[in-house]
């Protein structure tokens, strides 16, 4: 059996197979698993990624998630242990980020560790300590209008630091440049000046690139996706396409969308206006106790044999606030998981065996609906979005394929493009 030189929890379902996806490009085998296995699950891979659904949850559930997974990590002889959170750092002033960070750190005895969202090939950057989306300050990015965790400030060093008692310092884009030494230099200063987190600046995969072996040695490592194609070099591992290999895709092809990102509002939009069949989900519908679940089912099994079809509740940030309005914050959300979830699943039981799912909480509750427990990464359909394969009993073959995509992650084509890679 491999020994497992990585141990990753991840505080949703799409952020999980993002860093998953990075790490198989870099060489890993890579398996994900949904929720923490039994303690009688053994697995044979490189690296595991945790996958929990703790982004938006009370912060005392986040933790206690996230110590739960290091336990079982450790069981399984975990070398090192990477957090991984979204690249535009989703968090609210309570958490969950500093918090969860505080308490591994705790659990892992340790006294420093970095903070780094920064994922070049998608457009996340940190430069001077402030996250850039694309061209764009953070704050000025459609995540100032998120609905659960709107970023109003675009400097992580504040962010982090509002969120924990430990002292947060910086890692400048000066020091990354001048390579792996002088990161591991400025890691050892800071710490003498008392400073337990820093924030760490990356414009470019070079970055990313030198600053993993100034990580080698630090049992806990906090990040978004990016960071992950430094560290296999570190076990002395390196890309090959034999990482990603899955078996041969069957069965019809179906996307579900319940991200309000202003890029997956584009993908929708690209694929009804290319022509493909698409079915929108209405909340207030819902909400007047219309049966929109078997509404779209039905709509589906009648287009699932001849093209991919779209089910949607993808909306612009206004027509999200006139729903929250009317229903409340956590009620809208959770009606529309719920009937996204049960629309995943009956999709497989059609014979869907190829699925797109957009949206963080949106693939946790369909992958969990779907009696997923664990997934094989593999090829990569666009930065931080992999194709994956999993068991599932409500899949007619017994498993199927799937590709779980943040809302912020993939070009204006997306939808169509992930079928053209698996077929």
């Amino acid at each position: 059996m491999t020994q497992v030189l990585l141990g990753c929890i991840a505080d949703d379902f799409t952020g999980a197979t993002d860093l998953a996806n990075n790490l198989v490009r870099a060489g890993m085998r890579v398996v994900q698993t949904i929720g923490v296995p039994d303690t009688s699950v053994t697995v044979d891979a490189d690296a595991v990624v945790v996958a929990l659904k703790s982004r938006t949850i009370p912060v005392a559930d986040a933790v206690a998630q996230s110590l739960d997974a290091l336990r079982w990590l450790r069981s399984v002889g975990a070398q090192q242990i990477y957090f991984k959170y979204c690249s535009t750092f989703d968090s609210t002033p309570l958490g969950n980020i500093g918090p969860v960070t505080d308490a591994l750190m705790e659990a892992l005895d340790t006294d420093f560790t970095i903070a780094c969202p920064a994922f070049p090939e998608n457009g996340r950057t940190v430069f001077k300590g402030y996250l850039f989306v694309g061209d764009e300050l953070l704050h000025e990015s459609g995540m100032r209008n998120h609905p659960l965790t709107p970023m109003t400030d675009s400097n992580l060093v504040r962010v982090l630091q509002s969120q924990t008692k430990r002292r947060v310092g910086l890692i400048d884009y000066r020091t990354v440049a001048a390579g792996p030494a002088a990161i591991s230099e400025r890691i050892r200063a800071l710490r003498i000046e008392g400073v337990s987190m820093a924030v760490v600046d990356a414009t470019s995969n070079a970055d990313l690139m030198a600053l993993g072996p100034a990580l080698k040695s630090l049992p806990l490592v906090t990040a978004g996706s990016g960071v992950a194609i430094g560290l296999p070099q570190n076990v002395g591992l390196v890309p090959a396409a034999a990482a990603g290999q899955l078996p041969q895709a069957l069965g019809f092809r179906a996307i579900v969308s319940g991200s309000c990102s202003t890029a997956t509002n584009a993908q929708v939009a690209d694929f009804v206006e290319g022509g493909g069949a698409a079915f929108a989900v209405d909340p207030l519908q819902m909400a007047n106790g219309q049966d929109v679940v078997s509404d779209a089912l039905e709509w589906a099994q009648q287009r699932i044999a001849t093209a991919p079809v779209l089910i949607y509740a993808t909306a612009r940030p206004e027509a999200v606030s006139a729903v929250q309005a009317r229903l409340g914050v956590a009620q809208a959300g959770e009606m529309v998981e719920h009937a996204l979830a049960s629309i995943a699943r009956g999709l497989a039981e059609r014979g869907v065996g190829q699925l797109i799912v957009a949206g963080g909480e949106t693939s946790g509750a369909c992958v969990q609906a779907l009696g997923i427990q664990s997934m094989r990464i593999g090829p990569q359909i666009a930065p931080g979005v992999p194709w994956c394969h999993a068991g599932s009993p409500h899949a007619r073959e017994g498993a199927m394929h799937l590709a779980l995509k943040s809302g912020n992650f993939g070009a204006t084509d997306f939808f169509t493009r992930a079928f053209e890679l698996l077929s």
